[in-house]
């Protein structure tokens, strides 16, 4: 005979320790195991649940994280290497056209990026997470590699900024589908508990390959001369994109697939995964307009603020507050590496306390702190902008450490890679990626040189409204898959726990 307690109105075997157990759990992974229990009619078996070895996790983390490092550090390069670019490619255009035609060249990337999405998303969901993720590190290694390869424009004439695009495209394409591959790769590898943690190794990855793309360059520009950094030092950071890649395709050919897309969870998902192989696109828009406009807001509270301080800031610093761009530079870098020491506690302190309350906290904050952060980075003097740039790196890790465990969370496995793959990829070449260029014409526009913290106060708002209708995640098994743990002492502890709410709920059931 069963041994139940009486609390409330739910029963639970193991008496006061089975009711303390449950108790314990999270609202929302309360909810979600007791419909998964009323489904299946049963409490869980030992097949049910999956358990996810270590040192599997462990190479799926790092090889998604490279990817992600890899990308940034090109990004880091570019954006610090623009004005020689420039002046390599376009040389005879006035320096400010040249600026401007190598950023021209650089958001190119942006413009193709939705185009990679819709073409690696569906492939993704169809073919596997794992063999797509390694077309994707090709192709960056490739693009990458080829500008450090490509001759002057006084080598070869207007060819030269040609293949410079040509070049920036392959980059844009590959990465629409790098970051939500790799996002939902990690996701469905990483056990429920931990997931935000887990994931904000992606971020993490991220934001390192930025400060050592920058910092490389820095240290180039200390070392060699004007004449020599145009000559062939700024080829030097793109030439180490090569092995670079290569260590990362071996990595991601090593990886199995994730145990998400190996198995669907029920007739439902693959039900789902069939409809998505025909009209996948459309299905995605018709069934999960919802999330798709979720996962928007989110990447634009994340890349505003991303792309204000990384792509921003540096031109601000120089161009409007009349700063060297040593100074401007270094304090950017000092931001990222900032963001690098945090990135990890926020993303374990969003599968404790969730991650809608992380979301909110920080998006209110930005509301709240853009103006005086931006009052701080104009003061005179070391320490004031120092603080300022490290408020908003702080409210950008805030923005950062969940993402990559939240937003696969919207969508069910079938559809997971596709659905990602139009939602991010268009946000950011919507929001993300024009926000430098936005903000710097509004500044131009109003004379207003605090118009860069209102429109950080509207991302802001828009988050916060975004939060509002965020499902939380937080410790809950993926739509579409089974529960994960990392050990078999989870396992046997989440079987367990699932017996005593089975129990519970039929008792429940039945006086109902």
């Amino acid at each position: 005979m069963v041994d139940t307690i009486t609390d409330g109105q739910q029963e639970f075997p193991g008496g006061r320790r089975g009711a303390k157990r449950v108790a314990s759990l999270p609202r929302q992974v309360r909810e979600d195991l007791t419909r998964r229990l009323r489904r299946n009619r049963r409490a869980f078996r030992k097949e049910d649940v999956q358990v996810i070895e270590p040192p599997l996790l462990r190479r799926a983390v790092g090889a998604s994280a490279l990817g992600n490092c890899m990308e940034w550090f090109d990004f880091g390069v570019y954006s610090y290497l623009a004005a020689t670019i420039g002046k390599v490619f376009f040389p005879g255009a006035s320096p400010a056209a040249q600026v401007i035609s190598s950023f021209a060249t650089f958001a190119a990337a942006f413009v193709v990026r939705p185009l990679g999405g819709l073409v690696f998303g569906p492939l993704g969901d169809r073919l596997g997470r794992q063999k797509v993720l390694a077309t994707t590190m090709i192709m960056m290694a490739v693009g990458t590699f080829a500008i450090g390869l490509i001759p002057s424009y006084g080598t070869i004439g207007i060819a030269a900024p040609v293949l410079l695009l040509l070049a920036r495209m392959v980059q844009g394409f590959s990465t629409g589908g790098e970051y939500g591959g790799a996002t939902t790769f990690v996701a469905e590898y990483s056990p429920d508990r931990r997931r935000g943690f887990l994931s904000s190794w992606l971020d993490f990855g991220t934001f390192v390959g930025y400060a050592l793309g920058s910092a490389l360059v820095t240290l180039l520009n200390l070392m060699l001369t004007d004449t020599q950094m145009l000559s062939w030092g700024w080829r030097i950071p793109f030439l180490i994109a090569g092995p670079l890649g290569v260590i990362g395709l071996y990595m991601r050919l090593k990886l199995e697939e994730s145990p998400a897309f190996q198995q669907q969870l029920d007739e439902h998902e693959k039900s789902l995964a069939q409809e998505s192989a025909g009209s996948e696109l459309k299905a995605i828009v018709r069934n999960h307009w919802r999330a798709l406009l979720v996962c928007v807001g989110l990447v634009l509270l994340y890349n505003v603020t991303n792309y204000m301080v990384t792509g921003f800031l540096p031109t601000y610093q120089t161009e409007t507050l009349h700063r060297s761009s040593g100074f401007a530079d270094v304090l950017v870098l000092a931001g990222m590496v900032w963001i690098v020491v945090l990135i990890t506690f926020i993303g374990r302190l969003s599968d404790r306390v969730g991650r809608r309350p992380v979301y909110g906290v920080a998006a209110a904050a930005m509301v709240v702190l853009a103006v005086p952060a931006f009052l701080l980075i104009k003061m005179h003097g070391t320490w004031g902008p120092v603080l300022g740039v490290l408020l908003l790196s702080t409210l950008l890790a805030c923005f950062a450490a969940p993402s990559a465990a939240t937003l696969p969370a919207l969508f069910p496995t079938a559809v997971r890679y596709a659905a990602m793959g139009i939602g991010f990829n268009f946000a950011v070449a919507a929001f993300g990626g024009t926000t430098p260029l936005v903000t710097e014409a509004l500044v131009n526009l109003t004379g207003n040189d605090m118009m860069p913290a209102f429109y950080l106060m509207l991302a802001g708002a828009i988050g916060l409204v975004t939060v509002w209708f965020l499902p939380e995640s937080a410790q809950v098994p993926l739509n579409g898959s089974q529960p994960m743990v990392g050990s078999k002492e989870e396992r046997r502890e989440l079987i367990t726990t699932s017996e005593e709410l089975y129990v519970a709920a039929r008792a429940h059931a039945g006086r109902r």
